[in-house]
């Protein structure tokens, strides 16, 4: 019965009018019979919305042997921003995991056709990128290169070849391009209907025209949903409601933030050439001028992102379908103007409508998936960033994996739900920053860029003051961390606008900011770390720590220790710093962007126990990181205590005066491996303590500093960020940690079964550090993330972050290294003999450096004699 009256919604909505040639075919009576059903009264899951994420979800749901399941739509199948989608499958993407989405949707919906047996236009184009400057063409080749190692082939082309792929094309004034040869156009709404069908057979049930009020919500866990045709009980909800999954959100019992906000998208309609354009015909993105061409019906389809873009929604404005908006051709002229640019041709030609539908954006240009931090069983899937079809069908399997096993198969945390906080959903930030993100979508983008709105939302304290004494901002999860310090000498101008894939501009001032972290002291504000407390009246605490984290807590009071937070496959959810401030009392610091994602995990497996206290203390805290072998000096000068590794040994945190405030904890650690401390300070002391600090420092040499230098001092010593370096598809096994581990103890902690698992039977991969060797930091393009690592000149993985190291006068990368078979491909296990055996090469935008591969860092980096665990410190935290 299911899968005939989703066959009448798929004959109603071919029947309705719109752009897409829809079949005529039209089952009224069966339409009027199957609007007419009751609901059901519960189900395991209940998907909210009929578009290509709702459709997408709700067939891996039912592939991977969940039946019971509701869509609900509020509307008609397909007619939200699905139906008005430009139909472009693109692989080249910036982000690996984007890359696989977009690849995956390719395969599926390659087949679907012949799965489902309705039509969705597939049709295998390719697509070709083009370059007006040389820097686009060095940022289509990073691309290019790690497009070719996951196995999309793609290459870079000369202008002459564009213009023989594509006749119509301007190409007089193109440096090159890059061709992707398997990208594809797609009818989007005919996918949505397709992979709706094939969940209808395998008995998702699939209700249209039924909206859902709220989510109902007991004890933080989702219980069922409220519609207008009454009440569903579910365990689960996903809310794939596209622009408006941010309104459907906050209408629950318990809010659920989804940070997207919606912008009016515009693309016009020919009709066909005199002689039509073939189906096969590529589809061209000129990024630099800021539009896409698709073929469509022998005639064109092009929009592209303007540089002023038009916010809607912003009060909300729930409309069951989006109803064609109001055409702009004044908006849309620059856009026109380039695309007849780009294609002389089309100047004669007969227009038949300019489109304008919206398109939902995120604050920070990537989709958003996965689990409520605040609402267990409440899952999102929304915010596409206009990639919607090219994301569909994997982000759909990631997150059905998601829900059926608890993780997906790929690292998804750049796209996670939880790397967003409540400070990201203020409609006035949300407005802002969407009318930046979508010109950016063409915009070039070089490495180290920072958005420019919804700035200066979480500052320290002492910002006015690090302001004033030239310091260059950057942003992490809203809070504004300094980047270096410019120097009252130099052109503040030239180095705003200095973006290069080149040696950048700021290069000699963070010199200057390391050499003084190596032979003097400097400070750098790194008030934005995550700090939790957690406290008991009993034992409670050290016994739920010792299960939740890796390493041994139950340490004498005052020592400080570097543990993962693991996860049933001993991956890293989370790497921090744990300070046992008294017997019932501990003091934890981890990256910024944990503030959200760590809080839901602690919450999620602790036990609810009244006598066990969690605090976010972030806001608590300023902290000062003071680097440097004259540290020693300035501190007990501060605090009239001997400071002397003697009397304040490495890893040990005491509270302390420092000028004239009290209770500063202070921390002998640095997370750079260099000598000094990390000072948190009670809020209210901040200023006056960072001023004592300063003079005193003064006949030392103080400086403040910024975060370039700490990546330079960490990467050098070979330290691992979380959520750059490593993610919760690593074990402390694969990045060199054994050492943190409490295995030998007898101890049960999450992850403890795999880690022994993968200590009897090696490991897949291996964290190494490359020393460039052949590469001229001047001239040549430099490192920065994401390079493909060969070995023997065979592929073996990427570089995850990269950093000049002034004292080698090399560059350093860290990268993981894989064991690929060269028959089958499949993993095989990584020793040291492995890596070392090795001659290895880095591939920066299609040209190969010789790189030196190392599993330890370069012992003559460690200025002081230190102890063994004080070598592999390794916080996670500068990310």
């Amino acid at each position: 019965v299911m899968f005939y009256r989703l066959l009448s919604i798929v004959g109603r909505q071919r029947a309705s009018p719109g752009w897409q040639n829809w079949s005529s075919a039209r089952n009224s009576a069966s339409a009027a019979e199957a609007h007419s059903m009751a609901l059901p009264t519960q189900a395991q899951v209940v998907i909210c919305g009929g578009g290509i994420m709702g459709t997408s979800v709700a067939y891996h749901l039912s592939k991977m042997g969940w039946k019971d399941i509701v869509l609900l739509e509020q509307g008609r199948l397909a007619a939200g921003s699905t139906r008005f989608c430009a139909g472009i499958l693109s692989t080249a993407r910036h982000l690996t995991i984007e890359q696989k989405m977009a690849d995956y949707s390719n395969k599926l919906y390659h087949q679907l056709e012949q799965e489902t047996g309705i039509q969705t236009g597939y049709t295998r184009t390719g697509s070709i990128f083009l370059a007006q400057t040389q820097d686009r063409l060095i940022s289509l080749k990073r691309i290019n290169a790690r497009l070719n190692v996951i196995g999309i082939p793609s290459e870079i082309i000369s202008p002459k070849k564009v213009a023989e792929l594509h006749h119509l094309l301007n190409v007089h004034d193109l440096v090159g391009a890059m061709h992707v040869p398997e990208d594809a156009v797609v009818s989007s709404a005919d996918v949505a209907l397709a992979l709706a069908s094939a969940a209808s057979q395998n008995g998702v049930q699939i209700y249209d025209r039924t909206s859902v009020l709220h989510v109902m919500v007991k004890k933080g866990q989702v219980t069922g949903v409220e519609t207008d045709k009454g009440q569903i009980e579910c365990q689960y909800f996903v809310n794939c409601a596209g622009q408006w999954a941010y309104e459907l959100g906050l209408s629950n019992e318990e809010p659920v933030s989804i940070p997207l906000h919606a912008c009016e998208h515009f693309y016009l309609l020919t009709r066909p050439l005199e002689t039509p354009l073939q189906s096969s015909t590529p589809t061209i993105v000129d990024a630099d001028g800021r539009i896409y061409i698709r073929n469509w019906q022998g005639g064109i389809l092009s929009g592209g992102f303007e540089k002023n873009p038009k916010p809607i929604f912003t009060e909300g404005k729930n409309q069951l379908e989006i109803q064609n908006l109001q055409e702009d051709w004044d908006h849309f002229e620059p856009l026109l103007s380039s695309l007849l640019r780009r294609m002389p041709e089309l100047e004669t030609l007969e227009i038949m409508k300019l489109v304008n539908c919206p398109e939902t954006f995120t604050p920070d240009m990537r989709c958003i998936m996965g689990e409520s931090p605040a609402v267990q069983g409440y899952f999102v899937l929304a915010g596409m960033n206009s990639a919607g079809l090219s994301f569909g069908g994997g982000a759909g399997k990631y997150l059905a994996e998601w829900m059926v096993h608890g993780y997906p198969s790929e690292n998804v945390w750049e796209l996670d739900l939880k790397r967003f906080g409540a400070l990201q959903s203020s409609r006035t930030f949300l407005r802002h920053r969407v009318m930046e993100v979508m010109p950016l979508m063409y915009d070039l983008k070089v490495p180290r860029w920072d958005f420019q709105t919804g700035r200066q939302l979480r500052t320290s304290p002492l910002y006015d003051r690090l302001d004033a004494q030239g310091a260059r901002w950057m942003e992490k999860h809203g809070f504004e961390r300094p980047k270096y310090f410019v120097p009252p000498d130099k052109d503040l101008l030239a180095l705003e606008q200095s973006k290069t894939f080149y040696k950048p501009d700021w290069f000699d001032i963070v010199e200057s900011e390391v050499k003084c972290c190596k032979e003097a002291v400097c400070v750098i504000d790194m008030s934005s770390f995550t700090k939790f407390e957690i406290t008991s009246t009993g034992d409670q605490a050290l016994e739920v720590l010792q299960y939740l984290f890796s390493n041994d807590l139950d340490v004498p009071v005052g020592h400080i220790v570097h543990t993962g937070m693991l996860n049933e496959g001993g991956g890293y959810e989370n790497d921090c710093s744990i300070a046992r401030l008294n017997k019932r009392s501990f003091f934890m610091i981890s990256p910024t962007d944990q503030q959200v994602h760590c809080w839901a995990w602690l919450k999620k497996h602790m036990p609810e126990d009244s006598n066990l206290l969690l605090e976010d203390v972030t806001w608590k805290y300023t902290a000062l990181n003071l680097i440097g072998p004259r540290a020693v000096d300035v501190l007990s000068e501060l605090s009239y205590a001997p400071m002397t590794p003697d009397h304040f040994p490495s890893l040990f945190c005491k509270e302390m005066s420092v000028g004239y405030a009290n209770g500063i904890r202070v921390m002998s650690m640095t997370h750079t491996g260099e000598p000094g401390f990390m000072l948190y300070i009670p809020i209210e002391y901040a200023l006056h303590v960072y001023n004592e600090v300063m003079s005193v420092g003064q006949k030392y040499g103080i400086r403040n500093a910024g975060y370039y230098a700490l990546r330079s001092l960490r990467i050098e010593k070979f330290f691992a960020f979380w959520g750059q370096d490593i993610n919760n598809l690593t074990t402390p096994l694969e990045c060199g940690r054994e050492s943190r581990v409490k295995l030998e103890k007898g101890m049960d902690f999450i992850g403890r079964d795999a880690l022994l698992l993968q200590k009897q039977n090696g490991v897949y991969k291996r964290l190494t550090m490359f020393i460039l060797d052949d590469h001229d930091t001047d001239l040549d393009l430099w490192p920065w993330w994401g390079e493909p690592i060969y070995r023997n000149g065979q592929y073996v993985g990427k570089t995850t972050s990269s950093a000049y190291s002034y004292s080698l006068e090399r560059h350093v990368c860290l990268g993981f290294v894989h064991n690929f078979s060269e028959d089958t491909g499949d993993e095989q296990v990584v020793t040291a003999d492995f890596i070392n055996r090795g001659e290895y090469e880095i591939d920066i935008a299609g040209y190969r450096f010789q790189a030196k591969a190392k599993l330890y860092p370069v012992a003559s980096l460690f200025t002081q004699k230190r102890r063994k665990d004080d070598m592999e410190l390794s916080d996670l935290h500068g990310k």
